[in-house]
């Protein structure tokens, strides 16, 4: 049986063409490889599980998601009940089908609760309309998704008096105990499809909730009634026929190219994906603009950086970069920088000439590296955001610091792993102890601190409040470090600029290098092999072992190289960090829980970090994946080192 659930109900809103692709294993889909998604997903399990504590008594519906008809008729089975409470009720009518996360029923009158791992301000009028009288683009699709919800529950039921709520973390509350976020946690022996098993079973054991809800009745009203369009010509009744006779069916729906859509589409090939799958975005442009091989070679506006004028020049039939001028793109050239528009018009102009030469200022380059002060010290930081908090006192999604890895580069050129730091202990909000370790690795010296983006800037600032906040013996000494080495950011109440605030290597790229290696990007995992493949030095250096070039490490052997090539191609250092586990054994493998097989990614960091903490994993698992962190970030703050002499060599070229 093939129905419109929910989710292919909000992905038809995306694009209806996308219905075709979904479940269809012969095209690729990058979502499925998006490692963030399963992050947000566990915080989203856990919410749901609190959410749950506020409707005691409820009856838990856990068929499988394909279990379609038997999940209905068990939820009508608890409906004949004059008052219930059921936790993912299941609804299905004419080939339309939803669960609900909680469903309270008190007669005909019915609550319809959808619970999300985002946050709310209960006091902002405009969470969800703007002062326009528009629904804020972000809150879309979620308000959409209750809608249709809705929908189904009316069509099975017309008689019902529905009301809708959104139930979510509320910013303005904080936790009543310590560990909060470890009485909900994931483990082999849960009795349900989440795994999750609840170590409390009242709400009163964990005092005031951090969860409140927003009542978004009339907003669903305004979206039956039409107020409100997802996008395009359909209303909303519509929008559920269409989409649900294209899925049933598997139709394509033929429906016209966009350049926000198809610039975001996931139904593309990539590098990770197996290239014998089908590509959606190619098949939409063959079938409806004609494209054969030669259209599919010319370079395209999609991958253009930062590119907000592409949906009108899309509309205005310009596809090709051959096609854009330095007027239709509002080109804007500044004597001190690249501009946006400058390194758009770089990317635009080096791709039509197939110019793979790097842009750079070196005068500019060269002023601001004499700025700094040897030795240097590279650093970067692995964070998270908690749903739930560790400890009393603090507010839910609260930034949390677990890891850090940090190289010094001295004046002689010598490079050292000098320090690195995590937190691996259950329960333990690391953020103070974080902040301790990071002081006492750059307290030796005044050297210049760098980063790369403003992350680790906006976690200490984050940090300071929370240490502002808290009865921490030593925070008076912890604050003055934090506003020694960074800037307060622009909403702050307290302001302050250190003396030695960390330069960010990524304004640095921004403003005075382009690279067309890195089609665009300025993200280090493609700055870092853009500048390997664009530098001799680099390539040579470090295609040597460790122990050849004066560099130390602390997780890597002194025979371990760097670098390595294949087929004439330099491979990308992250893609050669070993497999976790890598020397277990099959019957060692099976017990394990975190089903991470390896880290070389931000998304991944911050999913394993979350699993270590409310997963039921053995200390051994928990050692094994601490392990391929540290590996991880320390080749973060080596590829900062790399790109650092990049620009050295660049800057004082001959």
């Amino acid at each position: 049986m093939r129905v419109l659930s929910k989710s292919r109900f909000k992905l038809g809103l995306e694009c209806p063409n996308k219905l075709y692709y979904t479940s269809n294993k012969e095209y690729a889909n990058t979502k499925n490889e998006d490692s963030f998604l399963e992050a947000l997903a566990q915080g989203g399990f856990q919410v749901e599980e609190l959410a749950r504590l506020h409707y005691p008594g409820g009856n838990l519906i856990d068929e499988d998601t394909w279990e379609y008809e038997k999940a209905w008729n068990l939820t009508q089975n608890l409906l004949k009940q004059e008052n219930v409470i059921i936790y993912e009720a299941a609804f299905l009518f004419e080939g339309l089908y939803i669960k609900t996360d909680i469903l309270v029923k008190k007669g005909n009158v019915i609550d319809l609760i959808e619970v999300k791992s985002k946050s709310f301000s209960p006091d902002d009028d405009y969470l969800f309309i703007g002062k326009s009288g528009k629904m804020l683009a972000g809150w879309k699709p979620y308000l959409f998704d209750v809608a249709f919800q809705k929908y189904v529950m009316q069509s099975c039921y017309p008689h019902w008096k529905i009301s809708s709520f959104i139930m979510m973390a509320d910013k303005s509350k904080t936790a009543s105990i310590d560990g909060l976020n470890q009485l909900f946690r994931i483990t082999k022996k849960g009795n349900n499809r989440t795994g999750i098993i609840s170590k409390v079973n009242s709400i009163n054991e964990i005092g005031d909730s951090v969860l409140g809800k927003k009542n978004v009745t009339d907003i669903i009203d305004d979206i039956e009634s039409n107020k409100h369009k997802y996008g395009g010509d359909l209303t909303f009744q519509e929008s559920i026929s269409l989409f649900k006779e294209l899925y049933e069916n598997e139709t394509y729906a033929n429906w016209p190219t966009s350049f926000s859509a198809c610039k975001n589409c996931e139904f593309k090939l990539s590098e990770s994906n197996n290239v014998k799958l089908k590509s959606g975005f190619d098949e939409c442009f063959s079938k409806q603009h004609k494209w054969g091989e030669k259209e599919f070679n010319q370079p395209n506006i999609f991958d253009i950086y930062d590119f907000r004028k592409g949906n009108k020049l899309f509309q205005d039939g310009i596809v090709f970069k051959k096609d854009l001028t330095e007027d239709n793109i509002g080109l804007k050239v500044e004597a001190e920088k690249l501009t946006t528009s400058n390194r758009q018009w770089l990317q635009i102009e080096k791709e039509i000439n197939n110019d793979s030469s790097y842009y750079v200022d070196k005068d500019g380059l060269k002023g601001e590296l004499e700025k700094w002060k040897f030795p240097l010290h590279f650093i970067d930081f692995e964070t998270s955001m908690s749903a739930l908090p560790f400890n009393k006192g603090l507010k839910p999604y609260e930034q949390v610091a677990f890891q850090f890895s940090h190289h010094v580069y001295h004046e002689k050129g010598n490079i050292e792993h000098a320090n690195q730091y995590i937190n691996n202990t259950i329960g333990e909000f690391p953020n103070f102890k974080f902040v301790r370790a990071l002081r006492d690795a750059l307290s030796n010296n005044e050297g210049t601190i760098l980063r790369y983006s403003h992350h680790e800037n906006t976690i200490l600032n984050a940090i300071y409040i929370q240490l502002k906040d808290s009865d921490e013996p030593d925070k008076e000494d912890l604050m003055s470090f934090i506003q020694t080495i960074s800037h307060s950011k622009r909403e702050s109440t307290i302001k302050w600029a250190g003396e030695r605030d960390m330069f960010d290597l990524w304004e640095l790229e921004k403003r005075y290098y382009y690279n067309p290696l890195t089609k665009g990007s300025n993200s280090l995992k493609e700055v870092l092999p853009a500048s390997i493949n664009s530098s001799p030095y680099l390539l040579k250096k470090y295609s040597q072992s460790i122990g050849e070039i004066n560099l130390t490490s602390i997780n890597f052997s002194d025979n371990h190289i760097w670098l390595k090539q294949e087929n004439g191609n330099v491979l990308n250092p992250y893609k050669l960090l070993p497999p976790v586990f890598e020397d277990w054994t099959e019957d060692a493998l099976q017990n394990t829980l975190s089903q991470i097989e390896g880290i070389a990614d931000g998304g991944t960091a911050l999913t394993t970090y979350s699993k270590m903490q409310y997963t039921d994993m053995t200390q051994a698992e928990i050692d094994e994946l601490s392990k391929a962190l540290f590996k991880y970030c320390e080749l973060d703050t080596l590829a900062m080192v790399m790109v650092y002499e990049h620009f050295k060599e660049l800057a004082y070229a001959k």
